[in-house]
Parts: structure tokens; sequence; C-alpha cells
């Protein structure tokens, strides 16, 4: 990997935004990208191989095992906590490398009503390394959020299984409650070893739960899930093809605030600091003339560095990830429970998720952490000490799909900065794709939920109006209604009777 010096430089200042948090619970998801990045594109290191992912060819078959019985043994009967509700939720390990002791923890809350004939909806947060039951379950799209003191749970009314059936899966291993017994598998850690984890937990999930097998299947996500959701979608057509019969019926993929390129990523983000006056119109420019952004650069100019570190300043206390947002200044649970809000976003979730899930009486209710693992539950892995391979792009993957007939969905909240609109604009321009239905507004319960252009070949962009990264924790209506859509192939409304 060519050194690139500007990029380190852009980890800064996206990492700075953060240091009123205390460190006290971990990695937080809004750092965890920084980390990959400063590692990828630091002073001479060769370490990361950002060569385009390839199938994974073989897996051992020795690692499918039978699954009988251990669905019920994984019933949760009830969260420590939580209001009564009338569906059904499982959490527990399934085994992907019995000789290595790898195992992998999920949490899946069937649908709260037609489980039957609803889809079956995979979430996978990205970081690298950060927990799906942190975020994706606990403070974004999951049936619950976890009240201010960390005690007990509230309902989170727009959840997304009111669309489907609900996987929510911590990987590859070191993440959340999920490990290994051999530790050196940490230190190989990477997209390749991720993708093929995902999908010998599926395989084997959906032998203990049978009746998904053929269910309609789809893959969702966020940040750098852009690797993962893709990557797995990927491994899951090659292996079908290679048995030619459907061992997943994967349908489509839906993926928020992607990293999907890493040029058009740091292009895309100084263009929105520019456009959202959090640096000058001469900063941008500066840094666009000056800085090398391909995956080919071998240095940068010292301009290029004295340009991106005054961004760095310019940046330094707010948060890119909800620019118009507040931060966290009080770290921890509060002594008694806040009034809870689906509107306004709690910027301190992460202390009261690390509270509650560190609670021995709710890892006993979730079947987890049952090997006694010798560090805290963490929203964001502190075990995983480097990440051996990150492609430069994904994009040939995202054009497989549509080449074989995938839905596929890329979405934006509009208040992120770190992996803006912007980005994924230029990534897809990349593409060169056909326009099929030009840029509109979309609606939901009369209001302009965002913006949406399809693209020919059954790609389908939308902007998520006052969203941040983590699109549901912000905006849970519009991602609730926008996940339907999805599902249900139908195209965002442009009217506002929506």
């Amino acid at each position: 990997m060519e050194s690139n010096p500007c990029l380190l430089l852009v980890v800064i200042l996206v990492v700075s935004c953060s240091v009123v948090q205390s460190e006290a619970a971990g990695k937080r998801q809004s750092e965890a990208l920084g980390h990959l990045y400063k590692a990828k594109y630091s002073m001479g290191n060769l370490s990361i191989d950002n060569s385009l992912f390839q199938a994974i060819q073989h897996v051992d078959t020795s690692r499918f095992h039978a699954q009988e019985g251990l669905k019920e043994k994984d019933r949760i009967e009830s969260l420590p906590g939580q209001p009564k509700v009338e569906f059904s939720q499982y959490g527990g390990y399934v085994t992907v490398d019995e000789s290595a002791g790898r195992a992998l923890y999920y949490y899946f809350a069937e649908a709260q009503h037609s489980k039957e004939s609803l889809p079956l909806l995979l979430w996978l947060n990205g970081g690298p390394g950060c927990s799906s039951l942190s975020y994706g379950a606990m403070q974004e799209l999951g049936p619950f959020r976890v009240y201010s003191d960390g005690q007990a749970l509230y309902k989170n009314r727009h959840s997304w299984n009111y669309a489907a059936n609900v996987l929510f899966l911590e990987s590859p291993a070191g993440v959340g409650f999920s490990y290994s017994n051999t530790t050196s598998d940490y230190k190989k850690s990477g997209d390749k070893m991720t993708a093929e984890d995902n999908y010998v937990f599926l395989v084997n999930w959906l032998e203990r739960f049978p009746e998904y097998k053929d269910r309609d299947f789809y893959i969702s996500g966020e940040s750098y899930a852009g690797h993962y959701v893709p990557q797995l979608a990927h491994t899951i057509l090659y292996h079908n093809n290679k048995a030619k019969k459907t061992i997943v019926n994967l349908k489509g993929i839906l993926i928020g605030n992607a990293v999907i390129n890493d040029e058009t990523d740091s292009i895309g983000m100084y263009s929105y600091f520019g456009n959202h006056a959090l640096i000058s119109d001469e900063m941008v420019q500066k840094i666009l003339k000056s800085c090398d952004f391909s995956p080919n650069a071998t240095s940068q100019s010292d301009e290029c560095n004295q340009a991106a570190e005054a961004a760095g300043k310019d940046t330094s206390y707010i948060n890119i990830y909800n620019i118009y947002g507040p931060l966290c200044l009080r770290e921890g649970t509060t002594a008694n429970p806040k009034k809870p809000s689906l509107v306004d976003f709690d910027p301190c979730s992460d202390y009261y998720v690390y509270a509650y899930l560190n609670r021995p009486d709710v890892q006993e209710a979730i079947h987890a952490n049952v090997t006694k693992l010798t560090h805290d539950w963490e929203p964001c892995s502190d075990i995983i000490p480097s990440w051996s391979d990150s492609p430069s792009t994904i994009i040939p993957l995202l054009q497989e799909f549509m080449a074989n007939g995938l839905r596929v969905w890329l979405f934006s909240g509009d208040t992120d900065g770190r992996v803006p609109f912007t980005s994924t604009q230029y990534s897809i321009n990349k593409m060169k794709l056909q326009v099929k239905t030009e840029w509109h507004p979309w609606y939901v319960k009369g209001e302009v939920g965002g913006y949406t252009q399809v693209y020919k070949g059954d790609l389908t962009f939308a902007t998520v109006r006052g969203a941040g990264h983590q699109v549901p924790s912000y905006q849970p209506l519009r991602a609730l209604s926008l996940v339907k859509h999805f599902l249900d192939g139908t195209p965002l409304p442009d009217t506002t009777r929506y």
C-alpha cells in the first residue's frame, strides 16, 4: 500500500471531533473508521492489502454443523427492564470455526406481525470492529432503546421489525460478545476473513432457523458495512452459482452512508465541508488542487498537508458524524432516567448501552459471554489490533449485483460529514449509469423525507433529511419508511399523501 500522509491528516481531523468524550466505554463507531484510514495511509505502511475483493472460492464444509435443538435454547424469555412485547426474541452463539474455537454472537427480533411472510433482514454495523448489537439493535433500528440510567428499556415504535424479521450480528470475532479461543485470530482480522465467517454464520444460522431458508433475504448496514454487505452478498452469489442451487435466497442490499470508494469518499468529504460552511471555499479548492486521493498516490505536497491540517482545526469541536447535532458532554449514565425521545437522539447513548450490556443479568438473559471473556463488552473492539485487507473500492461488486438483478439501494443521512451524500454521489457517478427516475423529493407523513434518484440497473440513491451517520437514530420514522419501500421493491413516494 502506498503512503498518503494527506489522508492521515483526514483521519486526525475526523477523530478530533470526539475529544470531549471519555474513553470509559472504549472506542466509538465515530472513531473506528478513522483508525482504519490512519493505518491504511500511514507513511511506509504496506501491511494492508487494498486490492479488489475476490470470491472466497472454498469454504471448508466441516465448518457447517447440525443445529437441531439450538433454536429453543437461544430463545430470550425477556430482556431485563423491557416493556411487554408480542414478538419472539433470540440470542446466542453460532460457531464458525470449531478448531479455533471461534464463535459469533447474534440477536434476532422476529417481526411484530406476519413473521411467517415478511422477509429476513440482516443488519451489519461497520467500524471496522463495531457492534451491531450496540448500534443497530440498541441505538438505531432495533425494537428497544436504553434509558439513560442503563437500567431499563423503552420501545422504539419505528423499529425495523415492523417491516421484517431482523437479525443483528456482531462480527468479526473480537467484536462485542463474539470471540475466538485462538487469540491470534484477532491479528488476522480483515475484510476477507469477515466475509467468510459471516457466510459460515449465515448458513449455520439458517439450519438453526430452517423456516427462513427459503425466505427472501436482504443484507443491510452502514458505514464500513459498505464493505461487509457487498462482500457477503458476493460470497452468497458465488456459492449459490457454484452449488447450482439457492443456498441463501438473496434479493438485495441496502447500505447507509457507505464506505465504498476511498478516493471519492475523501473528495466528497471535503466538498461537503465546504458546502456546509465548515471550511472555506478557498480551503476546499486548495485541498482538491494540491492533494492526490487516488489509490496509487505515493506522496503529498507540503501545501496539501498544511491545508488538511487547517481543515482539521476548523472541524475539531463539532461532531462530523452529525454536523448540526450536540456532543456528549457528560460521560456515563444518569442517576435517574431522563425522559426518552425518539425525535431528539441522545448523543450519550453509547454510555447507556455500555452500562446495560455489561450487566451480568442482561448477559445471562441474552445468552451472551458464556465463556466469561477477559474484557468488557465494548461498542467497538479494543482487542482487534490491526486490519489485514481493505479494498480501495467496492464499486465492481455493486456493478456485479446490478448485472445479476439484485436490488441495490444506497442512502445517506444528509447531516453526516464523514461519509456524506456527496461521497456517495461521486462514487455512483464513476459507474456512469443512466438515470431512470430523475432527482425528486420523497415524502412521509406529508413532509419531505429526503431526496432520491433511480438509475437503470435497479440502483436507488436516497438522502434522509435531518439524519446523521446513523440514520435510524436521528430519523427513525423516515428510516422505517425507506426500508419498507426497499423491501417492497416500490419507489420512494413522490406525493405528500405519504
